[in-house]
């Protein structure tokens, strides 16, 4: 009986120790996963963000969906810099990294990688055109803008060196100008070209069409997740989940809707006006105007640069129907997200919205004109980043109460790291150029259609 008793244990552990991938990990493998899952990550514009009253981003939406589908609560920490969450791995504060750690010799030596599998590489940003340059070669006698002492300065440096010189590198001051700044700069060609790795290039590309991102300039990169060696357990788990099927395919949906699917504004205003008419639900527009406390036109204006008037439009944060709103503010005002295809719904829910946010706006801006403005942006961005920036105004020596060259400069200041950090900063980083942009586009339409179109 012993003899049996002793095969049957030496059969389980076999089973055990194959299921770990061997290396004596069985007591790992049945190691059950905590009830809370602590997690570090990063303000970034594609790994986590807040943005129309939602959490979003691809490390965040991943990490989300591994918790919920392990029964575990989610405990996230923003850390203010990679090296931050890292010392919060090592003293224990946080299970799991969830952002690109580079894996590098010395990393290795410090973390257990884990979770999806990152590549990356250095890119040169230029505008499409028939002069882009499609080899290194033909970067000589080409000017390139890239942050002073950056990764991208030096791997320039050494191509240069490596072609004999000629390529006219210019270091910019990266206090004074981000990424995102020359990213915006090439596509507007104030600037010729740039680098920047390929995922940032890739995100900013579904904002700027227009950008080339295709010349590679340096070897492939590899980050992951990362866990602390004392819970190499845990690493075990993850990327085994993430090892299935379903966890696959959710990987790559959330890649193509951050890093493929377009979120550019509409182009040049391109409306007629003809009949005196601005769209074909110009009557809804007036109907729900005094809800709004607006003019009809400005609703107009909204639906036009919001969706084009399109019923059936899902932008890539999930935003629907004419006005685009978000299923979870649907729900919050006790209306289904499967109503908003109807333009009804659509435009008397956009009404509800904009009294809300007069109602909030209130009492941080008196003049109803500047006020407008703010609504505007808050209706766009959702409210939380138009209050940090506020407080960035106020804190800055700007006017909280004015929005161009004030608020709207303070909401740009929130992609920059040393403000969306900064302890009046509530809700982290924000990409408030397209935020800004919106309430220049539908200023600019409602001037238009004042000038054109009767009340």
């Amino acid at each position: 009986m012993s003899k049996i008793r002793n095969i049957l244990s030496l059969l389980v552990m076999a089973v055990l120790t194959a299921a770990c991938g061997g290396g004596g990990k069985s007591e790992d493998a049945v190691r059950p996963l905590p009830d809370t899952l602590r997690v570090a990550t990063l303000y970034s514009p594609a790994s986590y963000f807040h943005y129309r009253d939602e959490n979003m981003g691809f490390d965040y939406s991943l990490v989300s969906a591994l918790a919920r589908e392990k029964g575990m609560e989610l405990d996230l920490t923003v850390a203010p810099s990679l090296a931050k969450a890292l010392d919060m791995l090592d003293s224990g504060r946080v299970d799991l990294v969830a952002y690109e750690v580079p894996v590098t010799a010395e990393s290795k030596r410090r973390v257990v990688f884990t979770g999806p599998e990152n590549y990356t590489h250095q890119v040169l940003v230029q505008p499409r055109g028939d002069s882009v340059v499609r080899d290194v070669t033909g970067l000589v006698g080409k000017d390139i803008y890239v942050p002073a002492d950056s990764k991208y300065y030096h791997r320039l440096r050494n191509l240069d060196s490596e072609l004999g010189g000629g390529i006219r590198i210019h270091a910019v001051d990266p206090d004074s100008i981000t990424e995102e700044d020359l990213l915006d700069k090439v596509a507007s060609s104030e600037l010729p070209m740039t680098v920047v790795d390929s995922d940032i290039a890739k995100l900013n590309k579904t904002y700027y069409p227009g950008l080339d991102i295709t010349l590679a300039l340096s070897f492939d990169q590899q980050s992951r997740w990362a866990v602390s060696p004392a819970k190499a357990w845990l690493a075990d788990s993850i990327s085994a989940y993430f090892g299935g099927e379903a966890p696959r395919r959710a990987v790559n949906m959330e890649y193509r809707r951050y890093y493929e699917q377009s979120k550019a504004m509409p182009g040049p205003l391109t409306m007629g006006f003809s009949g005196g008419k601005i769209s074909q639900y110009d009557d809804l527009f007036r109907k729900y105007s005094d809800a709004a406390g607006e003019d009809w036109r400005l609703l107009a204006a909204m639906g036009y640069v919001e969706s084009g008037f399109d019923p059936g439009l899902v932008s890539w944060a999930g935003a629907r129907g004419i006005m685009q709103i978000m299923p979870s503010v649907a729900q919050g005002h006790g209306v289904s997200p499967g109503a908003l295809a109807s333009p009804e719904t659509s435009v008397k829910l956009a009404a509800d919205i904009m009294n809300s946010l007069e109602t909030s706006l209130a009492k941080y801006v008196s003049d109803p004109d500047e006020r407008r403005l703010f609504k505007l942006a808050a209706y766009n961005s959702g409210i939380a980043h138009i209050l940090d920036g506020i407080a960035l105004a106020r804190k800055y020596g700007m006017d909280p109460q004015k929005w161009y060259g004030n608020v709207e400069k303070a909401v740009l200041m929130e992609s920059r790291p040393e403000y969306y950090n900064d302890p009046v900063v509530k809700y982290g980083y924000f990409r408030g150029r397209q935020t800004t942009e919106y309430v220049r586009k539908v200023t600019e339409f409602y001037k238009l259609a004042s000038k054109t179109v009767g009340k």
